[in-house]
């Protein structure tokens, strides 16, 4: 029944700030941006080159995520990559602190995370 992951939404707390770490940083692809004015709030719709999505939106005064990253719910987002220590060199360049790079001890193949502007822990995985 269910075919891919469709998209994964993310709650921002400074939205200017996201939407250039999401566009600038990582590369995501701008498909629509709106404000509610009855939320106060942006929606940005970000599409990644397979057509999966990552929507980023802003609530006035929502709650800091709880720990990192262990709390209940979503514990990381991951990407896929072709090359993670070219990725980690990369977003190092422009400013990422980023985990050394690790191996899955079950595929053999490299990862490694590093945090949006929120704190959301983001994980690239070569694949």
């Amino acid at each position: 029944m269910l075919k891919r992951l469709h998209h994964a939404a993310i709650i921002c707390a400074d939205y200017p700030r996201s939407k250039h770490f999401y566009t600038e940083v990582l590369g995501l692809t701008v498909i629509a941006e709106h404000y509610r004015e009855a939320r106060r709030s942006y929606k940005l719709d970000l599409a990644l080159p397979d057509g999966s999505q990552v929507e980023l939106f802003s609530f006035p005064d929502a709650p800091p995520r709880p720990s990192y990253p262990e709390a209940q719910g979503l514990r990381h987002l991951a990407f896929a990559v072709d090359d993670v220590p070219a990725c980690k060199a990369h977003l190092e360049a422009l400013g990422v602190a980023v985990e050394p790079v690790r191996v899955d001890e079950y595929t053999g193949r490299p990862f490694t995370f590093f945090a949006d502007p929120d704190g959301l822990p983001l994980e690239v995985y070569e694949g």
